[in-house]
């Protein structure tokens, strides 16, 4: 189960970051700058990580909602690919409103707290994540 949910999280976030890369990409939108910022934690603000570290990082949380996307579907015995669906934007909704601390809270350039296009990509990039999930999730065998 960990390992089916770490695989499925990776996969998703790794889509998920080029997805948004790909949209900052075309509108200007520092969306991408937004997902992989980390300048206002303590400790890693003047740590000047590298793009790689930073993406890394937000793999880390991808991995983690892989692995709590796994859990719940197989303790609830969910693999009606439906409920995957609705498990999946329940879980990844929360992501989609850290737009607004995260904005207000970030120290490099990002998009305004009431950029409604950026609002919008981003939302749009999240919920990419989730329909990601449930497409890259595999199913337990049984027997």
């Amino acid at each position: 189960m960990i390992r089916r949910g770490a695989f499925t999280g990776l996969i998703s976030g790794i889509l998920m970051g080029l997805f948004i890369k790909a949209l900052e990409i075309l509108s200007g939108k520092k969306i991408y700058v937004l997902l992989l910022n980390v300048d206002f934690i303590p400790g890693l603000n003047n740590a000047n990580l590298s793009e790689l570290a930073e993406f890394s990082l937000h793999l880390i949380v991808a991995v983690l909602i892989g692995i709590m996307f796994s859990y719940i579907v197989e303790h609830f015995h969910l693999f009606d690919k439906r409920r995957q669906y609705l498990l999946a934007i329940g879980i990844t909704f929360p992501t989609i409103l850290l737009y607004f601390p995260l904005t207000i809270l970030a120290i490099k350039e990002t998009p305004a707290p009431t950029d409604v296009i950026a609002i919008l990509l981003w939302s749009i990039g999240h919920l990419a994540f989730a329909v990601f999930l449930p497409i890259f999730y595999k199913n337990k065998q049984k027997g």
